[in-house]
């Protein structure tokens, strides 16, 4: 059996229910769409890029590949669209599992879809153009998922939400917010202490 029939049942059956941590997105919000693309292995692997540090929002941060949609894209085509244009993924190795509900993303003014999908392995990418992607990184969900990885991210002002500290790398925000329901639908998630604050380190914290 696949490692995703879990995933893919909680997508088709809309386990994850809605992501509105930051309330219902406003009218203005403009239409964005993220990949959450997955091996199929017995260990998974995850794709992430590294923002690249020159970037006027959210530089030097963990995310998905992702970015706004062009006038009549549909979530789908935006997530792959993006992902070849930051790392090179070819969307003919990639089968679309489904959709998470879709995320208002305040910071960016952003109403993001998240897209799931999958492919056979994890191939070498690398960054497109290095003044928007800085690396490419593809974690396992054994990393992602160990309790000692998992804590709650906190930042000056007030904000508290899901976070993983892998050796040197910190997601956080959105991306992080994503992976924790995304784990916790696909039944990977362990116990975790939630009481476990860890400020965010100010190389992934710059606006």
């Amino acid at each position: 059996m696949s490692q995703l029939s879990g995933l893919t049942a909680a997508l088709r059956d809309g386990a994850a229910g809605p992501l509105g941590q930051f309330g219902r997105a406003p009218d203005y919000a403009r239409p964005a769409a993220v990949l959450i693309l997955l091996t199929d292995e017995p260990d998974p692997a995850v794709l992430f890029t590294e923002r690249a540090g020159g970037l006027r929002a959210h530089a030097g941060q963990i995310s998905f590949p992702g970015g706004g949609a062009e006038t009549g894209e549909t979530p789908v085509a935006t997530a792959l669209r993006e992902a070849c244009e930051e790392v090179g993924l070819d969307a003919g190795l990639v089968t679309v599992l489904g959709q998470l509900p879709t995320a208002w993303v305040p910071a960016s003014g952003y109403e993001v879809t998240p897209v799931v999908a999958r492919w056979s392995e994890p191939l070498p990418l690398a960054p497109v153009d290095p003044g928007e992607v800085a690396n490419v990184l593809q974690l396992r969900i054994s990393q992602l998922s160990d309790p000692a990885t998992r804590v709650t991210a906190t930042v000056p002002g007030g904000y508290r939400g899901p976070g993983f500290q892998l050796g040197d790398l910190f997601i956080w925000g959105m991306t992080a917010h994503l992976l924790d329901v995304t784990l916790r639908v696909a039944g990977w998630e362990q116990s975790w202490d939630r009481d476990r604050e860890v400020p965010v380190p100010g190389r992934f914290l710059r606006d």
